[in-house]
């Protein structure tokens, strides 16, 4: 997913108009809708400080934002195949299912685990009734800053 889609994902979430967002960004009533549009649409690429500042109004990590492009199957793979070499994930098979495992020897496998492990449990939260889509959102959408 590109930023654009990202930042209108975010936005959507919150329930926030084009419009509004970029009065919040600081454009002016005639260009707000449009500045935004063209970021969400791909036509205009935020910088980085924008995208900060589009973070901390809608409440969210600009990681959230600034995700790698995943738009395809093959820049996915592409992706996995970046985190295998960085950080020793692998693709398995488990009682005839695909599972992907981190490799224990690699020296980035604790920190990752940990993270993963992280991740486990809030999505099992979620998953079990105890937290609320929007709660298990926030922990995602502002990790590893966010506490459940």
């Amino acid at each position: 997913m590109a930023i654009g889609e990202r930042i209108k994902f975010i936005r959507n979430l919150h329930g926030a108009t084009q419009k509004w967002l970029g009065l919040k960004l600081g454009f002016s009533e005639k260009t707000a809708e449009t500045r935004v549009g063209q970021y969400e649409i791909g036509v205009r690429t935020p910088k980085d400080e924008m995208i900060k500042d589009i973070a901390n109004i809608f409440g969210v990590s600009p990681q959230a934002i600034k995700l790698p492009d995943i738009d395809n199957y093959n820049a996915l793979l592409h992706t996995l195949f970046a985190i295998e070499d960085i950080y020793g994930l692998t693709v398995n098979m488990l009682d005839d299912e695909l599972c992907l495992t981190l490799d224990r020897e690699n020296s980035s496998y604790f920190p990752v685990y940990d993270m993963l492990r992280a991740w486990n449990k809030v999505a099992r939260k979620y998953r079990n009734g105890v937290i609320t889509k929007e709660e298990y959102d926030n922990w995602r959408y502002n990790y590893p800053e966010s506490k459940i």
